[in-house]
């Protein structure tokens, strides 16, 4: 395949939000690799998919549509995961949308394909810009050496897994911070696979800032173990730690595991008085997170997620952990505003 043009209004997906408007779109057949902004079909024969615009809406892709995307990496727990291949995407070939925010690539082993924004895929080939450069995410990354570090209060949340409340847990942190008069609390969600509509959320409720990887350079933070992924991880908190806050939300995507590790490591060297937010599914859950963060001289000041669903399994938390447990979503009473009585924990 030697290339072509697209129309300027071509369907983008989120992962390339930062990219700035393209008035005349060239793709040349060259393979694809991480990061690179790439052209892509949906074959007419296939199911329409739903992905991320960058506005964060999701918007869908029709068959016979082509749309731009990025490939990447995605290693998730209780969703699809995938890899680039070795050389990177080929021309022609056919490969798998691997998450809403328009990461491609091939999935891995069994992975589970009934996600709406799972779709095979044709790619085309790779964007290029006016001086015939492969255009990549890392050219619009944020600019700029971080400042002096402004001594921020860090509130992190963790979770024993994915989809066990972490962004519920960050926003009440936020609102409560909002509350108590912080008018400059910024966001950021440290590891994962990036989505506008998870850090919109946060903007939703009061954050000045919401960051994520692609800010940074990356469709996401995997494999686990990459090469550079502490200087990824240095850069993000040294900037966002840099600007003008009363207080910064992090939170991590998935288990305690993975890229998370590396991210603790690093976070845990700029600041030593961390305040922690742990969201579990159940109470061994939980309690094996404290001792798995124990170990790294972490220690947790709340825990909240589905083991607080109800008051036996709250009070079991409690009693295994001997830390507080509140159910963020309801709070420990009916008529308790979540927000309030999840953060009063916090020191």
């Amino acid at each position: 395949m030697n290339g072509g043009s697209l129309p300027a209004n071509v369907k983008c997906t989120s992962a390339l939000r930062r990219v700035p408007p393209i008035n005349e779109i060239h793709y040349r057949g060259e393979r694809g690799e991480e990061g690179d902004v790439c052209a892509f079909e949906l074959p007419r024969d296939a199911f329409p998919i739903t992905v991320e615009a960058p506005s964060g809406r999701l918007m869908a892709i029709a068959p016979g549509d082509i749309f731009l995307a990025t490939p990447g990496y995605r290693e998730a727990t209780r969703s699809v995961s995938g890899s680039i291949p070795a050389g990177g995407l080929v021309p022609g070939d056919h490969y798998w949308v691997l998450a809403y925010s328009g990461v491609v690539g091939e999935p891995t082993g069994d992975s589970p394909l009934n996600e709406e924004y799972v779709g095979r895929v044709r790619y085309l080939g790779a964007v290029c810009g006016d001086n015939g450069e492969t255009l990549n995410i890392r050219q619009f990354a944020v600019t700029g050496s971080a400042g002096t570090d402004r001594k921020a209060p860090v509130y992190l949340i963790l979770g024993t897994s994915g989809n066990v409340g972490k962004t519920t847990a960050g926003v009440a942190v936020l609102r409560v911070l909002r509350m108590q008069g912080h008018a400059n609390v910024i966001a950021l969600k440290a590891t994962g696979t990036a989505a506008v509509g998870e850090i919109a959320i946060y903007r939703d409720f009061g954050a000045v800032e919401a960051f994520d990887c692609v800010d940074f350079g990356l469709p996401g933070t995997y494999p686990v173990g990459r090469e550079g992924l502490g200087d990824l991880f240095g850069q993000a908190l040294d900037f966002c730690l840099s600007l003008r806050a009363n207080a910064l939300v992090v939170e991590c995507g998935g288990d305690l595991l993975g890229a998370n590790v590396a991210f603790l490591t690093c976070l845990k060297a700029r600041r030593s008085d961390l305040k922690i937010v742990l969201a579990a599914a159940d109470a061994l859950g939980a309690m094996g997170a404290k001792q798995a963060l124990a170990e790294i001289g972490l220690a947790i000041n709340l825990i909240t997620g589905p083991c607080t669903d109800t008051p036996i399994l709250r009070e079991r938390t409690e009693a295994l952990c001997g830390i507080p447990a509140i159910n963020l979503v309801r709070g420990p009473d009916q008529g308790t505003q979540p927000y309030l009585s999840g953060t009063a924990a916090l020191p």
